[in-house]
């Protein structure tokens, strides 16, 4: 079992003092606050006295959650001009975004001609869907707040699940292969349509100089280590630009990914800025629906929901606590605790949105490739982008259905 024990300064800000637990956990919000759990009676009771101090929370801010609504309509744009994931605005919404995504500067300039395929690329009903149309494609889906997870240009699974919470947000048949009532509705804004796929972009020395380090197997080795940081630079860039590492290096078949040198990447877009107010972990679909305060489907997300052996819950539940880059603290069968530090390869990611049903929550993932192809401990596993991306827009006591 484990424990989650960072509390990001974010959440402070956000006038939460205690984090549900997650397991056999405990969650620190300062050095002199710290609920620990043993089993779940006593992590049900911890949590009330957490769920009483947020629900205060919730309530005073109810004036500011509906100015920050007001507010995202200036907001919302997935167009991009030169800079991605850098939203507009003052927005609780824009200020989280913008803190928890990395800005990305990108020119269309020396694009090689692959790139420009793609960028190029348009579909016809009876047509096969190929790489430069699949990557199209998915960028579309991600642009209209549909994730497919790492972009790979493959028509597969998690392109699929996208398609189709596409179609039930715009009203539209919903199918298992692309129609041309699809490809019409993702293609009708013209000025999304402009919008570079692909796009060359300049590494910086932050890009490159990151902390790496050889992640063990066993619990003990990890919690030895100074951070869950990438393995690789390549493994960090992928994530930046959501997008499998390995089609990274496709594209950049002669690169060696070093400070100054110019690669081409996925063009992320804006995320999606309007405030969720409820989310469905839909099991049958491993997909993660995302609702706004009149019911609107505003986004959706691959996930993995709950296993066989640890399934998710059932009924509906509250969001009760928001934590950026946990701890993990793993409890072995013989009682022993091994503190698993925070970072991109921790077992939770770089995010924690504790429930208020005791040990369960939403979060991200080391592995983003393997994202409604794994198991979870009966929590909503995402993508670390996408993560951050909700952890940015979901609002204090959320409801979080699964279905």
């Amino acid at each position: 079992m484990y424990q989650l024990t960072k509390i990001s300064s974010a959440l402070a800000a956000l006038g939460l003092s205690t984090v549900l637990l997650m397991g056999q956990s405990f969650a620190a919000t300062n050095d002199n606050t710290t609920t620990n759990a043993t089993n779940d009676n006593s992590a049900n009771a911890t949590s009330n006295a957490a769920t009483n101090e947020t629900v205060t929370s919730n309530a005073a801010s109810n004036t500011v959650n509906k100015q920050a609504a007001a507010n995202n309509a200036k907001d919302i744009s997935p167009v991009t001009n030169g800079v991605s994931q850098k939203v507009a605005g003052n927005s609780r919404a824009a200020v989280s975004l913008n803190k928890f995504l990395p800005t990305i500067k990108y020119t269309t300039e020396n694009l090689p001609a692959v790139a420009q395929k793609i960028n190029a690329a348009t579909w016809k009903e009876g047509t096969k869907i190929d790489r430069n149309v699949g990557t199209k494609l998915q960028a579309l889906l991600n642009w209209n707040q549909n994730g497919v997870g790492p972009v790979d240009g493959y028509w597969g699974k998690n392109t699929i699940k996208a398609m189709q919470a596409f179609q039930k947000a715009n009203g539209l048949t919903v199918t298992n292969d692309l129609n041309n009532e699809t490809w019409q509705a993702l293609t009708k804004n013209e000025k999304l349509m402009t919008q570079p796929v692909l796009v060359s972009y300049q590494l910086s020395e932050a890009d490159v100089n990151i902390k790496t380090t050889s992640i063990p197997a066993g619990a003990e080795a990890k919690a030895k280590l100074d951070g869950m940081y990438y393995e690789s630079v390549t493994e960090g860039l992928a994530e930046k630009f959501h997008i499998s590492e390995k089609y990274l290096k496709t594209l950049n078949p002669t690169a060696k990914f070093t400070a100054g040198e110019t690669i081409t990447v996925y063009n992320p877009g804006n995320p999606n800025t309007k405030p969720v107010s409820r989310v469905v972990a839909d099991k049958a679909t491993e997909t993660l629906y995302a609702y706004d305060a009149k019911d609107n489907l505003i986004a959706s997300y691959p996930t993995t929901v709950g296993s066989t052996a640890t399934p998710s819950p059932t009924g509906t539940h509250t969001v009760e606590v928001k934590v950026h880059e946990p701890n993990y603290t793993y409890t072995g069968n013989d009682g022993s605790k091994a503190i698993i530090p925070p970072g991109p390869n921790n077992p939770v990611g770089l995010v924690w949105i504790g429930l208020s049903k005791p040990s369960y929550g939403i979060h991200g993932s080391p592995d983003p490739a393997r994202i409604s192809r794994q198991a979870s401990a009966g929590c909503i596993r995402l993508t670390n982008w996408d993560a951050l991306a909700l952890l940015g827009v979901i609002q204090n006591g959320a409801t979080v259905e699964f279905k």
